[in-house]
């Protein structure tokens, strides 16, 4: 066999499906064994503040999603020309443009659930989830792969965040996206002031967290 065709054949062989086996875990795996919220334990700041209700909790976990793909498609680009001793100002640069074109678009069409969330869309630039997957992954990997781990972490993030958002509007106001679920059963619901605030907030993710860790068996290494 000639030299050209078994180096033709080594390419197809390292040649990856766009959706193989690995790459689906890049997705997968954050929404439980590595879930960034509930196992890794980041992101926990807004995951408190933006929960009161469905809406801007949704809208939240979109804006880190398309935040963290951008980031990580451009940063993986860019991998082999960043040079090290900066690389911590060119990804929180690449964050700030994406926040920045993200909150634009919020404005735009979501005028006011831009307004709820406030300067937490901002604050997204320094999300320590978003950071984090950048130096950890998408420095070292190609733009497919980074995207996907992006976009893995980001559903895990935005996960948590709408089953906390759903269990403190529910039961907070007795509604869900604002929809008066409990006057429309013809029930009568004061509502709970412990899930509209902060401490409500923490008392919610401390049972999801509990919960997931749990099911799974995770046990905090000494």
């Amino acid at each position: 066999m000639s030299t050209d065709v078994k180096e033709k054949k080594v390419a197809v062989q390292e040649k990856e499906p766009l959706f193989s086996a690995k790459n689906r875990k890049l997705i997968t795996d954050p929404l439980d064994a590595k879930n960034p919220i509930t196992v890794q334990v980041l992101g926990i700041c807004s995951a408190l503040a933006v929960t009161v209700q469905l809406k801007p909790a949704l809208v939240m976990a979109l804006s880190v999603i398309a935040v963290m793909a951008l980031s990580s498609l451009f940063i993986s680009l860019l991998r082999n020309t960043i040079p090290a001793r900066i690389r911590i100002i060119v990804q929180l640069a690449v964050v700030a443009t994406a926040v920045t074109l993200v909150n634009e678009v919020l404005k735009a069409f979501a005028y006011d659930v831009s307004k709820q969330l406030s300067v937490f869309v901002g604050l997204i630039i320094t999300n320590c989830i978003v950071m984090g997957r950048l130096e950890a992954f998408a420095l070292a990997n190609k733009p497919w792969t980074s995207v996907l781990d992006a976009i893995g972490n980001g559903l895990g993030y935005g996960v948590i965040l709408v089953i906390v958002a759903f269990f403190r509007e529910l039961l907070g106001s007795g509604s869900l996206f604002g929809y008066k679920l409990f006057e429309a059963l013809g029930l009568s619901y004061p509502g709970n002031g412990l899930m509209m605030i902060p401490a409500g907030a923490a008392i919610t993710l401390g049972i999801v967290i509990w919960v997931q860790r749990w099911r799974n068996g995770y046990v905090e290494e000494a």
